[in-house]
């Protein structure tokens, strides 16, 4: 199953350890989508926020049912206890808990969803082929039913959301995407000039290295670009050095997953490790420094 990080290192064994992992599944993605939801609200995007609600919605009306189910077959709820193994990770937020709002839409946050639901699917499967009990093949493979079914109806939202994304930027008016890492590196190299002349000499010493550094690399993709995949293009730029940093970021990351040619590969890997190490910085030190310059 190559959608999972690992597989399970036994077979489930009863109905109940099967409804205690489904349970557990459920319950995490519930909780993490609301968390994601929460920081969403507090970040003033009530639109994917209430995207997040109801993924996190849909994930407890799956956490009712594996309960009732639980109930009506063996007379008990899920008992936690009777996980006998570490579940493989079918959740993963892609970064949505941690990126800048305005760099997520719904489309994304959609396709995200799709993902896990497809972790959760192969997960199912994957219980299913190795089963040695019929009524744990049986019940496993209703499991992988009910998320494919989650898959489909998540995707047809996904094309939803791209369909209203495109029609949005097809009526938009002015400019070309942006899409140049040279334009978006040199443009975060302007928007730190000015703060590291502002700031205190320890942090100004490491701001100009990062302006430099932004120079140097718009000098270098100028010369050189490196492609990015047209799922991260954006019409407004970000007017926060944290966030256009982000941006840059995941530019780079993207491009490593997309690229086969080698060279091309470790040169794109190059440029995102440097981005990290800045976005990291950024994150850390950069929100102090202003709050000390507004005091």
């Amino acid at each position: 199953m190559s959608l999972l990080k690992t597989e399970p290192p036994t077979p489930v064994k009863t109905l109940e350890e099967l409804f205690a992992i489904a349970h557990a599944m459920e319950h995490e993605a519930a909780e993490r989508y609301a968390d994601i939801a929460g920081r969403m609200k507090d970040e003033g995007n009530p639109v994917l926020a209430a995207i997040f609600e109801r993924l996190s919605a849909d994930e407890k009306g799956h956490l009712g049912q594996v309960a009732h189910w639980s109930k009506q077959t063996r007379g008990k709820a899920p008992d936690p206890a009777l996980i006998r193994w570490k579940i493989p990770e079918t959740f993963d937020d892609e970064g949505a808990s941690t990126i800048d709002p305005r760099l997520l839409n719904a489309y994304r946050a959609l396709a995200m969803a799709v993902r896990n639901e497809e972790r959760a699917f192969a997960f199912w499967s994957y219980v299913a082929a190795q089963a040695t009990v019929p009524e744990i093949q049986q019940a496993a493979e209703a499991m992988a039913r009910e998320e494919l079914g989650h898959v489909a109806t998540l995707r047809r939202e996904r094309r939803r959301a791209f369909h209203a994304n495109r029609s949005t930027e097809d009526g938009s008016a002015g400019g070309e995407l942006v899409q140049d890492a040279a334009f978006l590196e040199q443009r975060l190299a302007d928007l730190l000039e000015p703060l590291a002349a502002r700031a205190p000499e320890a942090e100004r010493v490491r701001m100009r290295t990062f302006v430099e550094e932004a120079r140097q690399h718009a000098l270098e993709l100028e010369g050189a670009p490196i492609g990015t995949p047209s799922g991260s293009l954006l019409r407004a730029l970000p007017d926060s050095p944290i966030a256009l940093a982000e941006l840059l970021t995941e530019r780079y990351l993207e491009a490593a997953d997309s690229l086969r040619d080698e060279r091309e590969l470790l040169r794109a890997q190059e440029f995102a490790g440097r981005a990290i190490a800045r976005l990291a910085w950024l994150r850390s030190d950069l929100p102090e420094l202003r709050h000390s310059e507004d005091r």
